[in-house]
């Protein structure tokens, strides 16, 4: 029998889902500044699970913890925020795109430049991190980290304007790609958002003080007020001034564009609870739900949503098409870290460690399953057996979603486009056979638009990014060109 660690077990239960790189929080002028920065990443746990790292500056010296793992397993207590003294704080939770996974990778990033010191956190990625890494180094750069936030550090040092802030702004210039960035230096905290706008970012205040995070709910933990979303191409400069006030500045250094948000934010990311570019995520959900119902009429018995993504759509579906809502699966939310060694037969119980059928609701009955998406297809394959070993006498899928096509290369962890289900199998027939089915149907990308925005896509101008559906990048994708010239990253195992 072939043995398997514990990592690749846990890849088999993750593996069939879509990954956000990372969350950011920043705050400035607070005394309490690392508390509510470890608040705010509490709330963007979902974005990213492997790792957190806070920032704060006293006015004399920076601190930094950083530590792999969840942000509760760290951050609450009181020894380690003791440690985080001052009124300015960042702080990151991470899930890797690029970057293997250690502790050096772990952000905020930090470095000494000629005008003090400087913190750096990212959600997203560059889509020419690489090229621009194989350059400096060329020139005799040191890269520390195999994160390509780091990049922005050399650029920033490198920069031969004055102030920080200008030197922050040429080196955002030079990047491509989907992101919101946060940077703090001894007296500022500067926010920034890609050209489009692919990555969200918006800004906040609380007791008069400036915050930027990734999502709304990571206001609504600490009870701060919601001000405005930092606009796609936006660079926002807070500094603390001698008497004590913050002022505040708003420059455009790059070419006004369209706005284009992630449609993932709303099909998958981003909290139910959280508003996206003026758009509240519950409600987007619960349109594509209802698009759904009258794009793929079913007839069944009860509408179950596959938890905890699928609820709102769920509940969208069953209210458009009149039929039942009920909680047909049940999710176990304690499963983490694994201490049974996955032996062949324990593998076998797959799905369930993260998902038991609620027999009462599904015996007998013709169930229908809402998903958000799906991926490669292995989590539905389980997902289905599992409601017909409860007694189900029809399974049909219906996905919130269109099918996905292509890779993301903007911050999204999507596996290569030969393994995504959608590639395998010609159309949605073929692919309820290999899930097990009795039928598949998928949101259309004009659907998914007018739950979101209203609208059907504009082809000649599209209103949101849309790629991993469409196969429309939105950006140039220079490190994917680039792959054959042959580039490397050496990594060293890291145990933090």
């Amino acid at each position: 029998m072939t043995q398997t660690n514990s990592s690749t077990f846990l890849e088999d239960l993750d593996g069939d889902t879509l990954h956000e790189e990372c969350g950011v929080f920043g705050i400035l002028g607070h005394p309490d500044a690392a508390t509510l920065t470890a608040l705010g990443l509490h709330a963007l746990q979902h974005r990213g699970q492997e790792a957190a790292g806070i920032v704060s500056f006293d006015g004399k010296q920076f601190h930094t913890e950083k530590h792999m793992g969840l942000v509760g397993d760290h951050y609450t207590n009181p020894v380690t925020l003791a440690k985080l003294p001052g009124s300015a704080s960042i702080g990151h939770t991470r899930y890797s795109t690029t970057g293997e996974v250690a502790l050096r990778n772990v952000q905020p990033l930090f470095a000494e430049l000629e005008e003090g010191g400087i913190a750096i956190a990212h959600n997203g990625n560059f889509t020419n991190g690489l090229t621009l890494r194989r350059q400096i180094i060329a020139t005799g750069a040191i890269c520390q980290s195999t994160s390509d936030t780091e990049v922005v550090l050399h650029l920033i040092a490198r920069s031969r304007h004055s102030s920080t802030a200008d030197r922050f702004i040429d080196a955002i210039r030079q990047m491509e790609g989907g992101y919101s960035m946060l940077a703090m230096t001894r007296t500022k905290l500067i926010a920034a958002r890609d050209p489009i706008g692919i990555r969200p970012l918006v800004m906040g205040e609380l007791d008069g003080k400036p915050i930027f995070c990734s999502e709304t709910c990571a206001l609504d933990i600490i009870g701060a007020k919601y001000i405005r979303d930092v606009e796609n191409g936006e660079v926002i400069i807070c500094e603390i001034q001698p008497d004590g006030s913050i002022t505040v500045d708003s420059r455009r250094p790059a070419r006004p564009q369209p706005e284009r948000p992630c449609l993932f934010e709303y099909v998958y990311f981003a909290r139910p609870d959280s508003v996206v570019s003026g758009r509240n995520v519950y409600q987007t959900r619960k349109n594509m739900g209802a698009n759904l119902a009258l794009e793929a009429p079913c007839e069944g018995d009860v509408v179950v949503p596959v938890p905890d993504g699928g609820t709102p759509a769920a509940l969208g579906y069953a209210q458009a098409s009149g039929i039942p809502f009920e909680y047909g699966i049940i999710r176990n939310h304690y499963v983490g870290r694994t201490f049974i060694e996955p032996t062949q037969q324990i593998r076998a119980f797959g799905v369930k460690l993260k998902h038991s059928a609620n027999r009462a609701m599904i015996e007998g009955k013709r169930v229908i399953l809402v998903d958000d998406s799906i991926v490669r297809g292995t989590t539905s394959l389980k997902i289905v057996q599992m409601i017909r070993d409860a007694g189900a006498k029809e399974v049909h899928i219906r996905v919130a979603s269109p099918m996905i096509y292509h890779p993301d290369f903007y911050g999204i962890d999507t596996p290569d486009a030969e393994k995504l289900l959608a590639n395998q199998y010609a159309g949605a027939e073929a692919m309820a056979k290999y899930i097990g089915a009795d039928s598949l149907a998928f949101l259309s990308i004009d659907g998914l638009y007018r739950a979101v925005g209203g609208e059907p896509r504009n082809p000649e101008n599209p209103q949101f990014t849309d790629h991993y559906f469409t196969g429309d990048y939105p950006t140039r994708l220079l490190d994917k060109e680039g792959e054959k010239a042959g580039r490397k990253i050496s990594v060293l195992a890291s145990h933090g």
